[in-house]
């Protein structure tokens, strides 16, 4: 595929973009920046938020790790379910009630100040690493594609992809985001079902053929039962329910775009809509994943050292221009629908959060959202090129274990707000925070040096576990239940 047809794709890629942001941000306020204006269709919502959920670390890590763990994925998926009726029963009504803008103040009204404070600022250290990492591997493929044709330096396609992102968001926000999401999942859907069928038909499979092949392949094996490996089936589903809970329900990003919904109720048809759906979109992933290596070993390709590699490197170099060009759509899609609606909830928190944006004036308010949103952007640009150079395993499990170590502490103080009526020492909050983590780590250490235990997805719960006992020892110090 030449640079200049990858030029021109993602030229009237982003014209697309830009012309919905200009339709959808039309005497915008910061009440369609952050709210949406509370009129999103729900059905919306939900199909946007596929593309969300998915991002490009499912489109690229997800296929390339059937060689690692064959069909294991899906064990985590299935735990998402129960995680997602929990946001549906539990987490919802509450935000609704509460009429929140940054779920984050959830935890004053619980706790107190320090709390808010504290919960708030481990969202961001968490979103920004996880929108980073999965803006990088859309950097990649884009460097890949065109950028190393007229040698430009990874840091400038970064930028160049930040940037887009920046160029169609600063102005409509969510509102603009509930409709590029949507536009982004249909591209997304459509590029791999495409791709697969591209494949097969290159491997000479029919459609029943294709089906046989994936079902027959010792890569499609989904369950574990062996305690001891890290695919697990009950570390996978348990750690799926968790991660549902705090990479979806405690997640501003997320969660913001269920708020512009206009009711309670629509926001649960959303949650309910997306989270079945998923579980098809996921064994799509998985199966093309069960293709790529197949038709790698009938075409004598060797499997590159990363995993996350090989869908890029059979699709951009081994098949005719039209399914390269679907990939690069695919995985533009899936990337920018996860890290442009992650941008706008760092910039929504960061102002309701930390600059009080409830009593300042709307000139105001849209002079410091300009900045803010900036220098967010500039945040990632940095993320992304440090973890470039130091990192060299799976995508998605780096994200994953960000999640584990940064979200636990949230897990618990929200866990102990919901479903306990004790205070808690709110300024010991922070040190509990940070020691959580760190507990987590050390434990982890030790039962993999000395017990021969690997931890996995379960840190989360883990943290979230360790969490919540401390904040149970400050009410020890408190004493006081809420009345």
């Amino acid at each position: 595929m030449s640079p200049l047809l990858v030029f021109t794709v993602i030229a009237v890629y982003f014209s697309i973009l830009v012309l919905v942001s200009l339709l959808t941000s039309r005497k915008a306020t910061s009440e369609t920046f952050f709210r949406g204006n509370r009129s999103s269709p729900w059905f919306l919502v939900a199909f946007g938020m596929i593309g969300a959920s998915i991002s490009g670390v499912t489109f690229i890590s997800v296929p390339g790790d059937v060689g690692n763990i064959a069909f294991g994925y899906f064990q985590l998926v299935l735990g998402y379910i129960p995680g997602y009726m929990f946001i549906y029963l539990v987490l919802l009504p509450m935000y609704y009630k509460y009429d929140l803008i940054s779920i984050y103040s959830f935890l004053g009204r619980r706790f107190g100040k320090v709390s808010y404070k504290t919960g708030s600022i481990f969202f961001l250290a968490s979103q920004t690493m996880g929108a980073s990492l999965r803006l990088f591997l859309a950097a990649l493929v884009l460097q890949i594609a065109f950028f190393n044709a007229f040698g430009i330096p990874f840091i400038i396609t970064v930028a160049c992809t930040i940037a887009l992102i920046w160029l169609y968001t600063f102005k409509g926000g969510i509102k603009t985001i509930v409709w590029t999401d949507t536009l982004q999942t249909m591209f997304m859907l459509t590029a791999m079902v495409l791709t697969i069928f591209s494949i097969s038909k290159a491997m000479g499979y029919d459609f029943s053929g294709m089906v046989n092949a994936i079902v027959d392949s010792p890569q499609s094996k989904i369950f574990n039962w062996d305690w001891s490996s890290k695919q697990n089936f009950f570390k996978q589903f348990f750690s799926g329910a968790f991660i549902a809970i705090v990479m979806t329900g405690l997640d501003q990003n997320m969660m913001q775009k269920n708020l512009t919904c206009k009711t309670l109720r629509h926001a649960q048809k959303n949650m309910f809509w997306m989270s079945l759906s998923l579980i098809p979109v996921n064994l799509l992933f998985l199966s093309l994943g069960v293709l790529l290596y197949s038709y790698a070993a009938s075409h004598g390709i060797a499997i590159p050292e990363r995993s996350d590699e090989l869908f890029p490197l059979i699709a951009l170099k081994h098949f005719d221009w039209y399914v390269s060009l679907l990939f690069l759509l695919g995985i533009t899609s899936a990337a920018f629908s996860s890290a442009d609606s992650a941008l706008t909830a760092l910039t929504t928190s960061f102002c309701y959060d930390f600059l009080g944006f409830e009593n300042k004036s709307e000139e105001i308010r849209k002079k410091q959202r300009v900045k803010v949103h900036l220098a967010f952007s500039l945040l990632m640009l940095i993320v992304i090129v440090v973890f470039k150079e130091l990192n060299d395993s799976s995508v998605i499990q780096a994200v994953f274990t960000v999640a584990g170590y940064t979200y636990g502490p949230l897990l618990g103080l929200f866990f102990y707000g919901l479903f306990t009526k004790w205070r808690v020492y709110d300024k010991a909050v922070p040190f509990f925070a940070v020691a959580s983590p760190l507990l987590t780590y050390l434990i982890s250490f030790l039962a993999k040096k000395y017990g021969d235990y690997s931890f996995s997805y379960e840190l989360l719960m883990l943290n979230g576990i360790i969490m919540f006992g401390l904040l149970g020892l400050s009410s020890v110090l408190k004493a006081e239940p809420v009345k």
